[in-house]
C-alpha cells in the first residue's frame, strides 16, 4: 500500500501548477559576484618549485627585461636596482652583462615621458665603465639628438643633461664620430632657436615667419635665445643648461688644446718618433686601442654627406663650423648677452670658446 500511494503522489506532481510571484525580481547590487560555478582544481601556467634562489646573473638579466615594462614605477625601480648592483660591485670585476647588451634596452628610455625614469637612467649611465661607453658613442647619439628635438621640454632638458655626461666621458669620440659634429650642432641651434631664416632645414620656434613689423624682426635676434623653450616658468634655467652644455661641446670640438694634451696627441700620432730604424713610428705599429680603428674609412657603409661625415681633426671641425654655424652662433650669443641674468652669464662660456677657437 505504501508503494502505490507514493506513485500516486508523484503522478499528481506532474499536473500541479506552480505559483508564480507577481512583480519584478530584486535588483542585484553593483558589486555582485556570481559564485554559482564549481571548480575541482586550480591550474597555474607557470610555477617554480626550486628551493634555491636564482643566481645574480639571472637576476640581473631579469631586471634588464623589466625595462620594457609598461609600468612607470617598475621601469624606475629596475633602473635603480641596476645602478645599485653595478655601483656595489668591485671596481676591477667585469659587469654581469656587457654594456653592448644593455644599451638596446636602455637607449629607448632617453625618450621616456616619466621624469623619474630619465633621472634614474642618467644615474645608471654615470656608474657604467667609461671605457665601455667610448666604444658605443655612435649608438648613443641618435637617441640623444631625438631627445634634443622632442616636443616635450623636459625630455629635451634630460637629453641635454645626458649629452653633458657623454661629452665629459668621451668628448673626443662624440665630436669625431659620424654625424657627431654637424648633426649635433644642428640640434643645439634648433633647441636654442638660433638658426637664421632660410639658413637651414630646421625650423625655429622663436622666429616668426609671418611677422612683418620691424619690432618683431629686431626681437628675433635678441630674444631668440629662448628658442624652443619659450617663456619658461623656471626663469630660463633650461636654456642656461643648454648654453652650458653647448660650451662644453664646442670646447671638445674646436676649443684650444692644452700643452699636455698636445704632447699626448703628438706621441700617439708618432710625431716624436718613439722608435729606432726600421720602425720609426712605433705607435702606428701597436695594437689599436679603439674597438673600430678603421671606421673612418667607411669601407662597407653608405656614402656620407657633409652632415654624416666624420671630422676627426680640430681643423676640419672648425672649417665646417665657420662655414655653417659661426654666424648664427655669434648672433645668438649676442642676443643672450643682451638678455642678461643667468642666460647672459651662461652665454659667456660659449663666447669664450669662440674667441679661443679663432685665435
Amino acid at each position: 500500500m505504501g508503494a502505490s500511494q507514493k506513485r500516486k503522489k508523484e503522478k499528481q506532481l506532474d499536473f500541479k501548477k506552480p505559483k508564480l510571484k507577481v512583480g519584478k525580481a530584486k535588483a542585484k547590487p553593483e558589486n555582485f559576484t556570481d559564485t554559482s560555478f564549481k571548480s575541482k582544481s586550480i591550474i597555474l601556467n607557470q610555477q617554480s618549485l626550486k628551493l634555491t634562489a636564482p643566481s645574480p646573473s639571472t637576476q640581473f638579466t631579469h631586471t634588464i627585461s623589466l625595462l620594457s615594462s609598461k609600468s612607470d614605477p617598475q621601469r624606475r625601480d629596475a633602473l635603480a636596482h641596476l645602478t645599485t648592483t653595478i655601483s656595489s660591485a668591485p671596481t676591477h670585476a667585469p659587469l654581469t652583462t656587457p654594456v653592448s647588451a644593455m644599451l638596446p634596452s636602455l637607449l629607448p628610455l632617453l625618450l621616456d615621458p616619466t621624469a623619474a625614469v630619465r633621472t634614474n637612467l642618467l644615474k645608471l649611465f654615470r656608474v657604467l665603465p667609461e671605457s665601455d661607453i667610448q666604444d658605443h658613442v655612435a649608438q648613443l647619439l641618435p637617441y640623444l639628438r631625438a631627445g634634443m628635438t622632442h616636443l616635450a621640454p623636459d625630455v629635451r632638458v634630460s637629453a641635454v643633461e645626458v649629452l653633458s655626461w657623454l661629452v665629459g666621458v668621451a668628448g673626443g669620440e662624440v665630436v669625431a664620430c659620424a654625424g657627431g659634429w654637424v648633426k649635433t650642432l644642428n640640434c643645439f641651434l634648433s633647441v636654442l632657436g638660433w638658426h637664421v631664416e632660410g639658413g637651414s632645414k630646421w625650423t625655429s620656434v622663436s622666429t616668426s615667419s609671418t611677422s612683418t613689423s620691424s619690432s618683431t624682426t629686431a626681437s628675433s635676434s635678441a630674444g631668440g635665445a629662448r628658442g624652443s623653450f619659450g617663456k619658461a616658468g623656471s626663469k630660463g634655467r633650461p636654456q642656461v643648461k643648454v648654453l652650458t652644455v653647448l660650451a662644453e661641446f664646442l670646447q671638445a670640438g674646436i676649443g684650444s688644446v692644452s700643452e699636455s694634451e698636445a704632447e699626448a696627441i703628438e706621441s700617439e700620432s708618432g710625431g716624436g718618433g718613439g722608435g729606432s730604424f726600421p720602425i720609426m713610428q712605433l705607435p702606428a705599429q701597436m695594437i689599436p686601442q679603439t674597438a673600430a680603428p678603421y671606421i673612418h674609412l667607411n669601407l662597407f657603409g653608405k656614402p656620407r654627406d657633409e652632415e654624416g661625415e666624420m671630422y676627426e681633426t680640430r681643423e676640419d671641425r672648425y672649417r665646417v663650423f665657420e662655414g655653417r654655424f659661426l654666424g648664427a652662433v655669434e648672433k645668438g650669443v649676442e642676443g643672450a648677452r643682451q638678455e642678461g641674468g643667468e642666460v647672459g652669464r651662461a652665454s659667456a662660456g660659449v663666447r669664450r670658446v669662440l674667441i679661443e677657437a679663432k685665435t
